[in-house]
């Protein structure tokens, strides 16, 4: 007898020993608000980002025309291309040669451009030709451009085939700019370097800084008379030279490792990147003196930092057919404008003139970002 009371008391003091300990742990994790909120609203966010921004299909791409027949057969093909929601008439040019700027500045993501004495060659020979431009910098995207436009003009043609006497064939020359053979690897590069040198830098200070935290040693560093915007830039400058490595890594293996082009200013990629590279390291300071710990700072440098780079940049999906408000928000994701930068430089070869907004977002940014984390960091630990 004495024997089971005493089991049932051990069990009953296991019981209540396995309950506070429990107890402890949620107030542990609960006592760092940042963790809290991000294993909270990770789930949310991730719901509505996959579920909202995966859409492989392309719709409402702007389309530029040039048109020298006017005739019959070129407005019905037209008008078959416009009245779905593949497509939108941006503009018509009256000359081949108006087209690639427009490609270069991004404005449009196809042009059509149709023979002379369309409906005449159509009618006399049997056969006419129509050729579709696309903006091969993104294989993916022209692809299935090039696909919807081959399609429609082949329903197209069937119907010419019903009013017409003898047979016709329309055929689609596909044309893909600054990347004819269509190869991943030009779309693929700038989107992992906006990526890695985005997830490196942040994730390298910041947890370099919630380290000193935790283990206490920032207090040192905060009664010592160095003033907050050096003490930050100490730590952010030995992250800067790594980054550099890393940048040229990445490029070696880029350009001799997967053949991808540096087709543009070799000076101005390198630019850009230092100032986004500092970005990266000034979002890493900002979320450093916002937690408290390395598993808050790892937790927002990886997660809330990868997510927004693969969904909302451009570098797997299309951004025109997001829902408006997700269209908006990948306009704050610097990634974003460092990706698009960088094919402008290496795949399509322009010039500084062509990057100008983006150097001045990622500026912008840059100096912004740093002043809030000044703002934030405090004198003395609380």
């Amino acid at each position: 007898m004495n024997r089971l009371i005493n089991n049932k008391g051990k069990r009953a003091r296991n019981r209540r020993v396995f309950g506070a300990f429990v107890r402890k742990e949620f107030k542990h994790i609960l006592r760092d608000r940042w963790t809290t909120i991000i294993l909270l609203l990770m789930p949310v966010v991730m719901l509505l980002l996959f579920g909202n921004a995966i859409n492989t299909e392309v719709k409402n791409a702007k389309v530029v025309i040039y048109d020298p027949s006017n005739d019959d057969a070129t407005r019905t093909i037209i008008n078959k291309l416009l009245v779905n929601d593949y497509f939108i008439l941006y503009k018509t040019v009256s000359s081949p040669q108006e087209i690639e700027p427009l490609f270069q500045e991004g404005e449009v993501g196809m042009a059509i451009v149709f023979s002379e004495r369309f409906y005449e060659n159509l009618l006399h020979t049997g056969e006419a030709q129509v050729q579709f431009m696309a903006d091969g910098s993104d294989p993916n995207t022209a692809l299935t451009l090039t696909s919807y436009a081959t399609a429609i003009v082949t329903s197209a043609q069937q119907e010419l085939l019903k009013i017409s006497e003898v047979p016709l064939q329309i055929t689609a020359d596909v044309k893909l700019l600054y990347n004819p053979t269509m190869k991943a690897v030009y779309n693929f590069v700038p989107g992992v370097m906006g990526m890695i040198l985005l997830l490196i830098c942040t994730m390298m200070t910041c947890i370099s800084i919630a380290r000193e935290k935790e283990k206490g040693t920032m207090e040192v560093l905060l009664v010592s008379p160095v003033k907050p915007l050096f003490l930050l830039l100490s730590k952010a400058v030995p992250y800067f030279v790594l980054s550099l490595a890393d940048l040229t890594i990445i490029l070696l293996i880029a350009v001799f490792g997967m053949g991808v082009p540096i087709a543009g200013s070799f000076f101005w990629l390198i630019i850009l990147s230092f100032i986004y590279i500092f970005l990266s390291l000034a979002l890493g300071l900002l979320i450093s003196s916002l937690v408290r710990s390395q598993i808050a700072a790892l937790l927002i440098s990886g997660m809330a930092m990868m997510i927004p780079v693969i969904i909302l940049s451009g570098m797997l999906f299309p951004v025109e057919n997001m829902p408006w408000f997700l269209r908006w928000l990948g306009q704050v994701v610097p990634a974003k404008w460092y990706i698009e930068a960088v094919r402008k430089l290496m795949i399509k070869g322009l010039d500084f003139s062509s990057i100008i907004l983006e150097i001045s977002v990622l500026t912008t940014m840059a100096i912004g970002v740093i002043m809030v984390a000044l703002k934030t960091f405090k004198n003395r630990l609380e």
